[in-house]
This record gives C-alpha cells, structure tokens and sequence, in this order.
C-alpha cells in the first residue's frame, strides 16, 4: 500500500492518520509542494492520497501555484477509484477540486467542537460506528457549498459542512480529527503567538479543555482515520 502524502504547511503532521497507516504497513510518499516539491503526473503509482491541512485559503492561487495541479491530481485519484482524505484546508481543496464553492472566512472555529453526524454517517463505512455527537478539534476560517455529488455527513452550527464523501472513496474533513492531544499541545507550542492573537485564553484554557475533550476526541479520531484507511 503506497501512500502519497501532501503537506501545505510547516508544522503539520499525520497525526492518528499517520497511526492508521503504519497499522496497515504502508509506505508513505511525502511531497511538501509549498517548498518547491513536485507532485506527481498522476495517480498511477499510489493507491491513495491524503491532503493536510494549512493556513492558507483554498482559493489562494497565486501564492501557491501548485493548487490547480493539486486539484486535478484529485480527480485523478477519484477517476481511478483510490481513495483520497482531504483534512481541513484539505477538505476546501478537494470540495474546490469537484465545483464546490469555497467561502473565506465565512467560519471560524478554533479548539474543541462538537460536531453532529446526518443521518448518511450511519451507514457510511467510515463513521458509522461514530457516536451521533462528538468533540473534535477545530482549526479554520472558511468553509464551502457541498459539490453536487457529495455526501453530506456531518456538521455544526458554524460549518454546515463539516464531512462528506465523493464516491466510494474521496472524503473530506473540515475538522482536524487527525491532531490528538499530543498534536494540539506540539500547534499550541509551535503557533503561540499566532494562537494568541486570536484566542489570548487559550494557554490558561489548554489543560482544562484536553482533559474535558481529549480523551473522547481522540477516540474518535483514531476510529476515523483507521477506517480511512480501511477503504484504500
């Protein structure tokens, strides 16, 4: 199992994805093409793709030019039936990749959320053992309109559009479920000064908020990624 992982930006990892896939054996391909890496032409030679997350926008073409090229890698892998996890900015590529509207900062989130699964999760095979309502970690400003072939399947009162499915196999998430507690410390560390613009509680609020949502969120998250992978 040949893994192709793209990363957009510093200081962004696989998390409990990563997990996942060293459970099942795979090999992982990393391409960081915000540092000048190339993609690849195509899907030919991996059997699945994961796009992380970023701070950047999905729309932001002309600082990360690579973005089109990215775009029509994830048609490909969806033409050739191999499954794709977009996570965050992620998700906003892989909605865009398929005529989804990306609306700029239209959502803000930040810290633990609760997140409610429509009715379709229950027989995804990706959530369907998830509980109906579930804390998750949240990172983001904007969010998109579903494209038309999508699978809503799940949301909250800020982004409608938390979850969805593309086909067997294309999924995106707008909620970082791969970042378990170790991760969010490391982003709490890495991003302080950025996180304290925004949030200035956030370093008093930190234990406090892990111990009342870490445990439940990471399971959660685990459960998601391990089916993820499950489906490639």
């Amino acid at each position: 199992m040949r893994v192709l992982v793209v990363q957009n930006y510093d200081n962004t990892g696989l998390g409990q994805v990563g997990a996942a896939l060293a459970e099942a054996g795979a090999d992982l391909d990393l391409r960081r093409p915000y540092q000048g890496e190339a993609l690849p032409e195509d899907a030919a030679q991996h059997d699945a793709m994961v796009v992380l997350g970023g701070g950047q926008n999905a729309l932001a073409d002309d600082d990360y030019p690579y973005f089109p090229a990215l775009l029509e890698l994830t048609r490909d892998f969806a033409g050739k039936d191999r499954a794709v996890l977009g996570i965050c900015l992620g998700s906003q590529l892989v909605a865009r990749a398929f005529g989804g509207e990306n609306r700029i900062g239209a959502a803000n989130e930040f810290g633990w959320c609760g997140v409610s699964l429509t009715p379709d999760a229950k027989v995804d095979p990706v959530l369907e053992t998830l509980p109906e309502n579930f804390p998750i970690f949240q990172w983001h400003d904007d969010t998109f309109a579903l494209p038309e072939n999508a699978v809503r399947l799940a949301g909250n009162d800020v982004a409608e559009n938390q979850a969805f499915r593309i086909g067997r196999a294309v999924y995106g998430f707008q909620f970082h479920f791969e970042a378990d507690q170790p991760m969010v410390r490391d982003w709490s560390a890495a991003f302080a000064p950025l996180i304290a613009a925004r949030n200035p509680d956030w370093a008093g609020k930190l234990d406090g908020e892990m111990a009342s949502n870490g445990p439940q969120a990471d399971a959660a998250g685990l459960a998601i990624a391990r089916a993820w992978v499950a489906t490639i």
